[in-house]
Order: structure tokens, then C-alpha cells, then sequence
């Protein structure tokens, strides 16, 4: 047919050259495809002198043939060129769809994905408290180096801004616990022994645990959220460019002032849940205070005290620890303050949570009960 595609194999000098004729456009192609298919061996060159048209269908036959047999495109004109350079350029591996993967094989790799996540976290967690301690003890064999302004700047926002939110939220503690167990202890006629529970419960553990859970929430975020501000406005760079250690500067000021209040601010928290208990059980079960107070001498060891003040600054160490290091971690964009602040709250509240399970069972058997 007239116009059609062709070619023809000419062997010249030990070369191999293919000389295209016709049109090679889609409409008449015809077999010609299957014809270069089953054309072997290297093809040296490929003739393009005598084509009449090509089309884009035609310019990627003509360059995979040129791909697979390593062959050379010669005689095209300038616009045909370009047609088999772009097509050339266009050309990408397809991706297929991935097989689906059965329930288990993902929920077992999602679990894989989620340990490793947290065994990284945990490297870098200790790495950094190495850090942070190597930073206090520059700064205490050099003195000047104490920023005592930043210090005591992060004392007025982690401890004294926050009496007003913790001390209501551990009032309401103090009577839910009280309401709860005269409830539960009426039932045996022993609502006196509300007093032993408030008084015990918040003393040894919500008292500390409910102020570092507070205390995360509040200032381990904001550490994180200052943090990675500073970091991505490339603040942190600037100090280590003038000499200034971030770990110093950033870092001690706020670590120490956790561990500092925590003490104080889980002993204020324990005070004024027992204050709550006292209120309910003074209206609920007609317990007057001076009764309350005398029954909360005798029956809360001061061993219970020294729990919750041992507990409270290893505590303010994970929460301070934990804002800062994800502080630091946080790169590229906004969105990764915003990131890394939720993970610093909730990676400080696991640890709070695991390290006081330990505390418990720790004190538990060296007789602390």
C-alpha cells in the first residue's frame, strides 16, 4: 500500500542498517511493529532519509528499537528530532499496583515499625541526657556560664504560673477521690476509712503523678515548642556560630528548673487534694476538719511524703529531657514544631507513667509500702 511503513535490512561492511520508508503514523503502521520485533542481532544504524511523516506512535516505535539494539537514528528532520527527543524524555518505568497484603503481614509490620520508631527515640533520649549532663557539669566548673536570669525566668513560668491550674485540678481530684470511695466504703460501713485513702493515695502517687502529667503538658511543650522555633529560625545556629552551647544556654536552665519544682509543686498538689478530700468528707460524711487532720496523722506514714518528693524530680528530669530533645529534633518546616510538641507531651507521659509503675514496685520491695 502506498504510503505505508516499511523498512528494509541493508548489511554493508560488517554494519547492519535499517532503512524506514512510508509514513509512520499510526494509521499506517500495520505489522510493521511485529516485523521489527523479530528483526535479531545489533542494527548499527537507523535510516530515516526516506520517511515521509512520523507521528508520535511512530517516534516511540522508531526509539525502543533504537534502545534494544543500540542502534543510531540518522537522516530525521529537525521537527522529527525533536518528536523522538521527547518521546525519549518522556519515557518512564510504569509502577505497578502492589499486591494486596494480608491483615496480619501489615498489623506485624506496622508493630515492627512502631518498636524500631521507639528504640531510635530511646537511643536519642539517652544520648541527649548524656549531653544535658555534660552541660550541668561545664556550667558547674564554670560558674559565669550559669545563666541565672534564665533560670530563674523558667522557675516564675514552670512553677509559679502554674499553682492556679494545678492547685484546682488536684482540689477536684481530692473530692472525686473522697466521694468515690465513701460511696464504695459505705457499703461496709467504713467511710471513715475515706480519710486513709485520700490521704495515702495522693500523698504516695496522684499528687506527684497528676503535677508531672500537668507539668507535660504545659511546660514540656512549650520547651519543645520554644525549641524547635529557635531551632527553625535557625537561632541555634547563630549561638553555636558565636561560641554560645545551645545545651548551656537552652537546655540546663530549663532542665533544672523542672527538677527543681517539681518536688515543691507535687507536695502543693498533695496538700490541696487532701484539702479537697476534707471538704467532702466535712459536708458528705460530717468528718469535721480537726478530725480529718488528726486521722491523716496517724494513719499516712511520713514514708508516703518521701515517696512522692523521691518520685517528683526524676520525674521533672523525663519531662524536661523529653521537650528539649524534640526541640532539637525538629527540621525543615512549621509543621514539625507542631509534631514534635505532641510527641514531646506524649512521649513524657509514658515515661512519667512506666517510671512511677517502677517506683512502685521498687518501694514495694524495699518495705516503702
Amino acid at each position: 500500500m502506498k504510503g505505508s511503513a516499511d523498512f528494509e535490512k541493508i548489511d554493508s561492511d560488517g554494519s547492519a542498517t535499517l532503512r524506514f520508508t512510508g509514513n509512520l503514523s499510526l494509521a499506517c503502521l500495520h505489522d510493521l511493529p511485529q516485523r521489527l520485533n523479530a528483526v535479531e542481532g545489533k542494527i548499527d544504524r537507523l535510516d530515516m532519509r526516506d520517511v515521509e511523516r512520523i507521528d508520535t506512535v511512530g517516534a516511540w516505535l522508531i526509539h525502543r528499537f533504537a534502545r534494544d539494539h543500540e542502534s543510531q537514528i540518522e537522516g530525521l528532520q529537525p521537527d522529527e528530532q525533536n518528536l523522538v527527543e521527547q518521546v525519549a524524555a518522556a519515557e518512564r518505568p510504569i509502577e505497578l499496583p502492589r499486591r494486596p497484603v494480608s491483615p496480619f503481614t501489615r498489623v506485624l509490620g506496622e508493630v515492627g515499625a512502631a518498636v524500631a520508631t521507639a528504640g531510635h527515640t530511646m537511643y536519642g533520649l539517652l544520648g541527649f541526657l548524656g549531653a544535658t549532663l555534660i552541660a550541668f557539669w561545664n556550667v558547674a566548673t564554670h560558674p559565669r556560664r550559669f545563666r541565672f536570669n534564665a533560670t530563674v525566668q523558667r522557675f516564675e513560668v514552670v512553677g509559679v504560673s502554674a499553682l492556679g491550674i494545678i492547685g484546682l485540678m488536684s482540689f477536684l481530684i481530692g473530692i472525686v477521690i473522697a466521694q468515690q470511695g465513701a460511696v464504695q466504703l459505705r457499703q461496709f460501713g467504713a467511710e471513715v476509712y475515706t480519710i486513709n485513702l485520700v490521704g495515702r493515695l495522693t500523698l504516695r502517687e496522684l499528687g506527684v503523678l497528676m503535677t508531672a502529667i500537668m507539668v507535660a503538658g504545659r511546660s514540656g511543650s512549650a520547651f519543645a515548642a520554644q525549641i524547635g522555633t529557635m531551632k527553625l529560625t535557625e537561632e541555634i545556629d547563630a549561638m553555636r556560630t558565636i561560641g554560645v552551647s545551645p545545651m548551656e544556654a537552652l537546655v540546663v536552665p530549663r532542665t533544672l528548673a523542672v527538677v527543681l519544682m517539681m518536688p515543691l509543686l507535687g507536695f502543693y498538689a498533695s496538700l490541696i487534694s487532701i484539702l479537697g478530700g476534707c471538704l467532702l468528707c466535712w459536708i458528705s460524711l460530717d468528718i469535721p476538719p480537726v478530725t480529718f487532720i488528726q486521722r491523716i496523722r496517724e494513719v499516712v506514714p511520713l514514708t508516703d511524703l518521701w515517696v512522692g518528693l523521691v518520685k517528683a524530680p526524676v520525674f521533672g528530669l523525663i519531662i524536661a529531657i523529653s521537650g528539649c530533645f524534640q526541640g532539637m529534633q525538629v527540621e525543615a518546616d512549621a509543621e514539625q514544631v507542631g509534631h514534635r510538641t505532641t510527641v514531646a507531651v506524649v512521649q513524657a507521659i509514658f515515661l512519667v507513667i512506666v517510671l512511677d509503675a517502677f517506683f512502685a514496685v521498687f518501694f514495694s520491695e524495699v518495705g516503702w509500702i
